[in-house]
């Protein structure tokens, strides 16, 4: 198997970071409370964070390469023609939905701006924990965009392994 190119786009580096940010405060709050018996007061507030980071920044990637779950049953035994029928109606519910999450976690982002609202364990602004959920559900679109784009065109992208 020929070794893959390296992935240099925005949403792998971030949940790449965000895994490893995760690691690293978990790691360290272990050893501190071994060490201490006590525990650091800011990691589970930065560890869900990273952790909802982690997850849309996946989503991401695995729009693009067509690697989100799905059943792909029907989508075999169809005709090219309805196959790509079902890609666009794929892709639609995921914008639906996306774009509901986008609209709606902007409002509230914009909410939480307004309101100077802290968050309950370190007292950061909360905004800017939740200006990341429109922010990266627009980016699934766009990668989910991306996908369908390939899809119709018939490309098949070479990193996608499937079971079925």
């Amino acid at each position: 198997m020929p070794p893959r190119p390296p992935k240099f786009r925005p949403d792998s580096w971030l949940a790449t970071i965000a895994l490893l940010a995760i690691c690293l405060i978990s790691l360290g709050n272990v050893i501190v409370r071994y060490a201490t018996d006590a525990s650091f007061a800011f990691t589970e507030e930065f560890s869900v964070f990273c952790l909802v980071l982690l997850t849309f920044a996946g989503a991401a990637v695995a729009a693009r390469h067509n690697q989100h779950i799905r059943i792909e049953l029907i989508e075999h035994h169809l005709p090219t023609w309805a196959q790509k029928v079902v890609f666009v109606l794929q892709w639609l519910a995921g914008v639906i939905v996306l774009g509901t999450m986008a609209w709606y976690g902007s409002t509230f982002a914009l909410q939480e701006y307004q309101w100077e609202s802290l968050s309950p364990g370190l007292g950061f602004p909360n905004w800017i924990y939740v200006v990341w959920l429109p922010i990266l559900a627009l980016a699934i679109i766009i990668r989910m965009t991306q996908n369908l784009i390939d899809r119709l065109r018939g490309k098949d992208d070479p990193e996608v392994i499937h079971e079925s």
